[in-house]
């Protein structure tokens, strides 16, 4: 009973309000008000235009052959397709650079996961591996220079040790630099 009450109330306030009266118009200015005073892409780049991402060479000691053009290409498509600047190659007003300082699979403690084998009766725990990249970043704010850094970016992939280098290579690797390139586009365009 109350709660048709409340909807008959609630029908009634909003069946009232009509689109003549002063009350809509003043919702209507508070509203573009507000939304002219704040931004919603959160980005702390308000006078850069143009910026110039270099290819990040892959250094590490072991080198996986598609990684550098790969992690090249995807942090340009991030910073060209997620904000208004423009790619250029002479005088940009952000400069990205960088390295890939590492690369490595390493074999981790035995997973949590368990297969019980049916000819034995017994449990065989899986063993995990993880794949670690690391990437060394140079951002340069020509207009805000007090923005610009140097730091390095590391992030890991765990994965079952039964999957082939191919495997690896297409998956595991994007999650990994995928992640990295959100920490970097998160620094420069959020500056948190």
């Amino acid at each position: 009973m109350k709660f048709r009450k409340l909807e008959l109330k609630m029908n009634f306030k909003i069946k009232n309000i009509r689109i003549g009266q002063p009350k809509f118009w003043l919702l209507l200015l508070c509203l573009g008000v507000l939304n002219s005073c704040y931004s919603f892409t959160g980005s702390s780049l308000t006078d850069e235009k143009t910026i110039q991402i270099n290819e990040f060479p892959n250094n590490a000691p072991l080198v996986n052959p598609t990684l550098s053009q790969q992690f090249s290409t995807d942090i340009q498509n991030r910073f060209l397709q997620r904000t208004t600047l423009k790619g250029t190659k002479e005088n940009p007003d952000i400069l990205v650079e960088g390295e890939i300082t590492d690369y490595s699979i390493t074999p981790t403690t035995i997973g949590s996961n368990t297969v019980t084998n049916q000819n034995t009766g017994g449990v065989v725990q899986e063993s995990q591996n993880k794949l670690t990249i690391t990437v060394k970043v140079h951002y340069e704010n020509k207009l805000h220079p007090d923005f610009s850094f140097d730091r390095t970016y590391s992030d890991e992939a765990v994965f079952n040790s039964n999957l082939s280098q191919s495997e690896i290579e297409s998956s595991q690797v994007k999650i990994a630099t995928d992640r990295i390139i959100n920490k970097i586009f998160n620094d420069i365009v959020a500056n948190w």
